[in-house]
């Protein structure tokens, strides 16, 4: 039997008073998922656990069966793998949003409004790569555009090694145990990069960011790219937004291995790509979203119908509803999920036997649309076959799941040696 474990980007949410106080999952007409509840279990999860609202890495990494608090080593790494860039332990990897800094220090937008192309994202990361050079410390550095205002940067010394001990200087995420946390209440204004700790190889990492961003920003601000987007009414990419660093790669176990089964994974974003190759999987890092859902959840069926033959276990990572979840509109989420459900799970279930494939359906974190950002609240959970069948009209939203038959995961990790389990029998 195949296992085909789906994660919906952001999918969970809260009560929303404009849905009469329903969720987007609860208010989208989901039949197709409705129907896998019908034929299996549902229930709720802490991807990470009680009172931590997570960043996607920690909470792939947990949904995959593995202890973050154990296995993450921070997320620059991981999105650096993703991208392809070259990192060795003592080398520094730091997540980077292209962000909007007004006068001072008062950051206007983290995302530079949503509207930077990957086009102009990489004309400002060429140009930074080519006219900035590091001079506080002895240092070489590659900074990557991949996907909109999203990037990655790796820091080389050329002496001693760096150190992921340091603060962000993104407002919106903290460091706590040494994950990334999404803060509810965020300070608008771009933080200057601390040591975490009293080492030479933290102190020398702060420096180093700091020069960057300040750098970064000087020649932004009078880039052509920018100056075009000014022009245009738009935003500008004017500042280097730094979070989550890290200086060691992460000491997976192999998880064909350690199952005895082949996993591929198929992502829409570099950090989902980076877990996938750093645990062993054969990844693939699918398009980028075309704005058509229709076409890009089409590709996405077609993509994991023609692996279907070759592998045993699939992780699929759709990031549709996050991003409506982060900008507050919850009528965007409910249509995206309803996407999801009419233009993937339709088409895939039409396919597929559910006495071949066990499907699990979940979310690596809740986005509600009320709070803008990450939150701490338990995800749905759904684990569909055709020996699970409970024979109940079910709809696939967090209400029902409270109750369903799985009950209350209270860490995520726990979720993949059941899923093994299941398949075996």
């Amino acid at each position: 039997m195949k296992l085909i474990y789906v994660a919906i980007d952001g999918m969970g949410d809260i009560p929303i008073k404009q849905l009469d106080n329903k969720t987007p999952l609860e208010v989208a007409e989901t039949p197709n998922m409705n129907a896998l509840a019908e034929n299996g279990k549902t229930g709720l999860m802490y991807t990470v656990g009680r009172g931590v609202a997570p960043e996607s890495d920690a909470a792939v990494i947990s949904l995959l069966g593995y202890d973050p608090f154990k296995y993450s080593t921070g997320r620059g790494v991981i999105e650096a793998v993703g991208a392809d860039l070259d990192m060795q332990n003592g080398d520094l990897a730091l997540r980077c949003n292209f962000a909007t800094l007004g006068e001072g220090k008062a950051l206007i937008d983290r995302r530079a409004g949503r509207s930077l192309t990957t086009a102009e994202a990489v004309e400002l990361a060429d140009a930074t790569n080519q006219q900035i050079k590091l001079e506080s410390y002895p240092a070489t550095f590659e900074l990557k555009a991949t996907l909109g205002h999203r990037a990655v940067v790796v820091i080389k010394s050329k002496d001693k090694p760096l150190s992921g001990k340091i603060y962000n200087s993104d407002p919106a995420y903290a460091i706590v145990n040494g994950l990334g946390v999404a803060q509810e209440k965020v300070d608008m204004t771009l933080k200057t990069v601390d040591p975490l700790e009293d080492t030479e190889a933290a102190k020398n990492s702060a420096t180093l960011v700091n020069e960057l961003i300040i750098k970064t920003h000087e020649l932004w601000e009078k880039h052509p790219t920018n100056i075009k987007r000014a022009a245009e009414n738009k935003l500008k990419a004017n500042v280097l937004l730094t979070r989550d660093a890290s200086s060691l790669l992460p000491n997976f176990f192999n998880i064909n291995k350690h199952y005895n089964a082949n996993f591929a994974a198929l992502a829409d974003m570099h950090t989902e790509l980076g877990i996938a190759k750093l645990v062993g999987m054969h990844a693939t890092l699918l398009p980028p979203p075309s704005g058509n859902l229709q076409q890009d959840y089409d590709l996405r069926v077609n993509a994991l119908l023609k692996a279907l033959p070759k592998h045993d276990c699939f992780y699929i990572h759709l990031k549709g509803p996050d991003e409506p979840g982060h900008d507050g509109n919850w009528d965007l989420k409910t249509k995206i999920i309803e996407a999801v459900d009419k233009y993937f799970f339709g088409p895939l279930l039409k396919q597929l036997s559910l006495k071949d494939n066990l499907i699990c359906i979940t979310t690596d974190h809740a986005t509600p649309c009320e709070l803008k950002v990450h939150s701490d609240t338990p995800v749905p959970l759904l684990i569909s076959g055709n020996s699970l069948g409970n024979s109940e009209k079910e709809k696939f939203c967090e209400q029902k799941c409270a109750n369903g038959s799985l009950g209350l995961l209270e860490h995520a990790y726990t979720l993949m040696p059941k899923l093994m389990e299941l398949r075996k029998k």
